[in-house]
């Protein structure tokens, strides 16, 4: 990246490398936001599973 950078710099095109590194930090967010999501899913799916469980056991008592 830094002789893509230098290159850039070279050819004075400073517009196009400053969108280049903003959409890269805009996709690293993303990839981020999406990691989070999967997670927050995850841990949903597991608490509900668990909130069935108990359901299933206190139906046993009954």
């Amino acid at each position: 990246m830094d002789e893509l950078t230098k290159t850039v710099i070279a050819r004075g095109d400073l517009a196009h490398l400053a969108l280049f590194l903003w959409a890269s930090g805009a996709s690293a967010l993303l990839i981020w936001a999406l990691k989070e999501l999967a997670a927050a899913n995850k841990r949903f799916n597991d608490f509900v599973k668990e909130i069935a469980t108990l359901n299933q056991l206190f139906r046993r008592k009954e």
